[in-house]
Order: structure tokens, then sequence, then C-alpha cells
């Protein structure tokens, strides 16, 4: 005889669970004492939309679902952020939310929420476990539901008296993976169509990789001499420094790879759904019937031809499809070498930073300073805001498993899913961009890497506004500045009084020791780097945008 929380967690354990993070409440206390000697790493966050944003990173970059738990009522609603984010971005993650007593459903009881209704757009599957003998189903099919086609959050609900019960029930058993292969037939139509082309254009996107398929997939750009983009804020998944690579497929793209993408004459999305912003509100790609021939690469089949009608739908998960890559023969003379070779030569130039700028500090050398002085392996993390643009534009991403940042542009990521990479990866450096309105949705969970001796690098750009709300603002009201403009506390002190290292840049000579002596510290860092508020853009300031408009 086994409680419910009991059982909870040995089927957590049965499915190779090793660390949750969590925000405690008296709604799960079952779980939490279950938890106490299981040996599974428990990280206690500040605010749950931090906690589901650390499982989150977890699954982003593990590929199994990172595990959450809160409370009910206030706990649940927090979390949704990171749900949402979970559910945008593809990434497998659960959440268990403690709930009311089954005898008080209905009645609106203490923090009662009905998540089955108000959780249905923000995840793939949302159960309630009314049965503790139900447990070991129910979390089995929350991590095969998590982790197939095409990834997403689950959540399962625990009312609090199922919780104490004293049930027997089957021993738990790991789920197990479901991977959809490319039929063989797909993969000669496929080599056909490929050398027929003579202007294709390969697009990566999505999840479901790992460091054996993107090496793979790089092998088999390097034989077929294909230009290759990356999907909005997926560019771990191609070495930037690859003779490929053409480009971030995002937010700003460079107008000259969006050009060759609408010339294409074949392009090949491959985990990639091309949704809003990666397809430049939908302008990339007509709909339903593009113009360029397209192959839709998906683990999903409710996702291809959804939007875009291919001329090959393969369903199949973008690794198995990598290795099925491996069995095609190159033509001997590809006739878009050339073409591969110049837009490789357009993007080293596009992603060049520059160095001038209004204000004391100008982030072009700053990059650059980042660029020559950090390893390859170094993860890099952030939330949304242009501040961002000079770590989408201008880092040369070169290995796997090296960025996570919200495909949903939700604020507040960065931080949260910093302290999780460094958890999950402590040998390796991890570097947080913020801005300061981004950094304050979540800055609270600082004090999580400071307690669990996280030492992650937060590079705080600070220009005093939602600098991307502000650029709007001047684009469509000028000079009528409304709910844009912040008033921010001191961040070194911020970063003191949590018992991390803090410093301020204010000068653009001042970043490269700054940076050094947080590193040395060993401790969680926040470097403060005041921006100028005119820097909106690496190209264009507040000012230029306010008289263009």
């Amino acid at each position: 005889m086994k409680t419910g929380g009991q059982l909870i967690v040995e089927a957590l354990k049965a499915n190779g669970v090793e660390r949750v993070s969590c925000v405690p409440g008296e709604s799960y206390l079952a779980v939490l004492d279950a938890l106490h000697d299981s040996g599974i790493d428990v990280m206690v966050c500040r605010q749950e939309g931090g906690a589901a944003m650390m499982a989150d990173c977890w699954g982003r970059l593990t590929g199994v679902p990172g595990i959450c738990m809160v409370t009910r009522g206030p706990g649940a609603t927090n979390a949704s952020a990171g749900l949402h984010i979970a559910r945008q971005d593809s990434i497998p993650m659960i959440l268990f939310i403690g709930q009311v007593q089954r005898d008080a459903r209905e009645r609106e009881a203490f923090q009662e929420v009905e998540y089955r209704r108000a959780f249905t757009e923000f995840a793939k599957w949302v159960g309630e476990i009314d049965d503790a003998r139900r447990i070991p189903e129910f979390v089995t099919r929350a991590f095969a539901v998590a982790t197939s086609g095409r990834p997403g959050p689950v959540v399962l609900t625990l009312p609090e008296d199922m919780l104490v019960d004293e049930v027997e029930a089957p021993a738990a058993q790991a789920y197990t993976p479901v991977e959809a292969h490319p039929g063989p037939s797909q993969m000669k139509q496929f080599e056909a169509m490929l050398k027929e082309a003579q202007r294709p254009m390969f697009i990566l996107g999505g999840t479901r990789w790992s460091e054996d398929a993107i090496a793979g997939f790089q092998e088999f750009a390097s034989r077929f001499k294909v230009p290759v983009g990356c999907s909005f804020r997926r560019q771990m998944l191609f070495d930037h420094l690859h003779p490929s690579y053409a480009g971030d497929v995002g937010i700003g793209i460079n107008p000259a790879l969006a050009k060759e993408i609408k010339g294409a004459d074949l392009l090949v999305l491959v985990g990639a759904r091309m949704s809003e912003m990666p397809s430049s509100s939908y302008t990339l790609i007509d709909i339903p019937y593009p113009a360029q021939k397209l192959v839709h690469v998906y683990p999903d089949p409710e996702e291809l031809g959804r939007i875009y009608r291919p001329d090959l739908a393969i369903c199949a998960a973008p690794a198995e499809f990598a290795a099925a890559l491996q069995d095609l023969e190159p033509p001997a003379a590809p006739l878009w070498a050339e073409r591969k070779s110049a837009m490789h030569d357009v993007y080293l130039k596009w992603s060049t930073p520059p160095q001038t700028g209004p204000g004391k500090v100008q982030m072009g050398p700053v990059m650059d300073w980042i660029e020559a002085n950090t390893a390859q392996d170094t993860i890099f993390t952030n939330g949304a805001g242009n501040y961002a643009t000079w770590v989408h534009r201008f880092h040369r991403f070169r290995r796997f498993n090296t960025q996570a940042a919200p495909t949903s542009g939700s604020m507040g990521y960065g931080l949260p899913a910093a302290v999780a990479a460094k958890q999950l990866f402590p040998e390796r450096e991890v570097i947080c961009f913020a801005g300061d309105g981004c950094f304050m949705m979540h800055g609270q969970e600082f004090i999580t890497a400071v307690r669990y001796n996280l030492p992650i690098i937060t590079v705080l750009v600070n220009n005093g506004t939602y600098g991307t709300i502000r650029m709007h603002q001047e684009r469509e009201y000028p000079g009528r500045v409304s709910a844009t403009d912040l008033v921010n506390p001191d961040f070194v002190a911020f970063a003191q009084a949590y018992g991390g290292h803090g410093e301020l840049v204010e000068r653009t000579e001042d970043f490269a020791s700054a940076f050094e002596r947080a590193r040395a510290s060993g401790k969680p860092a926040i470097l403060e780097v005041k921006l100028d508020a005119e820097a909106i853009t690496p190209t264009r300031t507040l000012t230029q945008i306010r008289e263009k408009a």
C-alpha cells in the first residue's frame, strides 16, 4: 500500500526524472514528502512562472520532459507563462498542479480552477487523477504525449485528498519513445526533387534534434553544398561558420536572405513549422500554395498541410530524416554551389556588428569581445526585447545545445533559463542576456542561482525603457511616448543584496575587465550595461525612426 504522493514520485523515477522545479503549496504536501528522500533534486523557486520556465529549459536542452510542480489557483496561473512558452516552442514538459479535494469541486472552493477548461490552449493534454491507483497510467501517458509528434507541455492535476489515499497500484514503467521515420519512396522522391533543383534552400527548426543529427545534417550539407538557414531562435541547429550557413530566418531577417527564400525553386523545411515570426508574418511562403516547391519534414502529421500545402510531406522526426540523408548521393557538380558560397559571404557581412552608435557604450565591440572570449559550448539565454538582437544577429552559434530563447517572444525567460541550464551543465559557461524590462519579470530567480551556487553571468542591457514597444510607438505615434519609460533599481546593489556579484558598465572599454571579474568571482553575476535609449537597434536610432514616421 502506497500513498498517491509516493506513487507520483515512483512514476517520475521510473521515467528517469532527476530534477524538478517547484514553488511549494499545501495542496501537494504528500508529493513533497515523497520527494524528501527520493534522490530527485528539487529546485525551489520564487515564482511559479520562473519555475515553469526552468522546466521548459530542461526540456529544451535535453529533449526529455522538464518537470514542474506548483500549487492550485494562483500558483497554476502564474505557471501558465512558462506553459505557453513550452506550447508555442514545442518543448516537452509536464506541469503537476495541486488541486482542491475531490468533495469540494465545482463549488468554487479555495483557489479552485477547472484546468481542463482553463488550460486547453496551453497544453497538449490536461488530465486530472481522481483515483490514485491510476497514477502510473496517467504519468506514463503524460511522458508519451509530451514527447511524441510535435512535443509540448502536459498538465496533470492532483486532488489533495487523492495524494494521501493509500492504494495498491502496478509498479510504474518508463514510457516508450515513438519515432517517425521517412519512407524509402519518400527519400527517393526527395532526392530526385533536389537533383532537379537549381536554387534549393533548407531551413532547420523545431525540436527533437540531437547532437548526432546536427552533425549528420552538416555532413550532408557539406557533401551537397546546399545553403542552410535556421528558423527563429533555433540558430544552435547549424554551425554559423559552416560554409553552407546562410543566416537566421526570423525577426528582422536579412533582406538578401528573404529574397533568396522567396526565389528558391525548392524549399525544404526540416522540423520547422514556419509560423508568424520566422515567415516574416507569413510573407516568405504563400498560403496555402507556396510559389516554391515545398518539402516539409515534420514529426506530426497534423502540422503537415496545416498552413502550407507541401509538394512532398514527410512525417519524420528531424533526427531520423538527418540519418536517412546519409544514403543520398550528391550530383558531381551541384548547380547551386556558387550560390551557397555567395549566401554565406552575405551572412558573414550581415553578422558583423557595427562599431559605433549613440552613447558611451557600444554593443558592437561588446559582442566582438564576447565572440573572442567565450567557448563554443557556452550557453546563451535570453527573453524578449530589442536587446536580444545583439545576440541573435551578431553571435555566431557553433554548437548544438547552446541556445535557450523563447520563439513565443515571452519576456522574463532568460534568467530562469540560465539558472536551469547551469544546473544541467555546471561545467559550461552560461550567459544570460536581458533587458531592464525583461529582467524584472523574473529577476527574483537570481536568488535561486545564489542558493544553488550556480555562477551564471547576466548581461543586463539597461536603456530605461520597454525598448521594442517604444520602437513601435515612435514608428506609429511619433513623439507621443506613453507607458514605455521605466524607473529601475540599482542593479549592482540588487546583485550584491542577493549575495551575487554586480558591476556597472558605463563605457565600452570597461566591459571586458568587468566580465572577467564576474567570471573570477565564482558567483552569480549581473553586469549592468548602461545603453543609450537612442541605440534602439543596431542600425537605426529612435530619432531616425521618429523622423521617418
